[in-house]
């Protein structure tokens, strides 16, 4: 209990702090989308990615800036153009390399993770922490469970924490790491609970987001 509060009123003061430090960068961030790729500014919310499953599978909607054209979960799951790149993109962990979705603008803000800065306002509102799992989406939850049915225990493990704008996989190779050795990463942080631990994630973070490292 001492352990959660401590951690959510760390939480909440970084997350004020944070969107004062990024604003300039998040405003131009804004603009630049808005400008160079018709659509709105963060990830629509009728885009089932947006939807992300927390703490005790709940599901939330994610912050973040849109660095792909608009519908583009619909689009790679039903226009013919697009359609056969879906198996692909299952089976890489929904991750695609060369995804042809992404807008020149948005390669830039995913390489350096500056499309991930709006969820400062999900840690704010209580939805995420600074440190913790990545979400996932309602989809590639389930599809991953069928695909990793042994990774059954890491997932319930990982669902008793609030995911995280960073975290243990993050710092760790990001898309390059498998789905089944991601969860198994975050079923330990969850059952770890550290501070210290979170510490040394948040300063290995930095390095992780300039060198851009494992981000599609």
């Amino acid at each position: 209990m001492f352990f959660e509060f401590i951690k959510r009123t760390i939480d909440f003061t970084s997350a004020i702090i944070l969107i004062i430090i990024f604003s300039p960068i998040m405003l131009l961030t804004a603009i630049i989308i808005k400008i160079t790729s018709p659509g709105p500014i963060l990830v629509e919310g009728t885009n089932k990615t947006a939807q992300r499953v927390g703490k005790n599978a709940k599901v939330f909607y994610h912050f973040k800036f849109r660095s792909m054209m608009v519908n583009a979960y619909e689009i790679i799951k039903n226009h013919p153009r697009f359609r056969k790149l879906y198996s692909e993109y299952k089976k890489s962990n929904f991750k695609l390399s060369k995804d042809p979705r992404v807008t020149k603008f948005g390669k830039f803000i995913r390489k350096y993770s500056i499309d991930e800065t709006p969820q400062f306002f999900n840690v704010l509102m209580g939805e995420m922490s600074l440190v913790g799992p990545r979400p996932c989406f309602v989809e590639e939850l389930e599809e991953q469970k069928k695909r990793f049915p042994e990774c059954e225990k890491y997932i319930k493990e990982m669902l008793k924490v609030k995911p995280g704008i960073t975290g243990y996989w993050q710092v760790s190779g990001r898309s390059e790491v498998n789905f089944d050795k991601r969860v198994e990463m975050d079923a330990y942080y969850a059952r770890k609970k550290s501070l210290f631990f979170d510490l040394l994630i948040i300063l290995k973070t930095p390095w992780a987001m300039i060198s851009g490292k494992g981000a599609v």
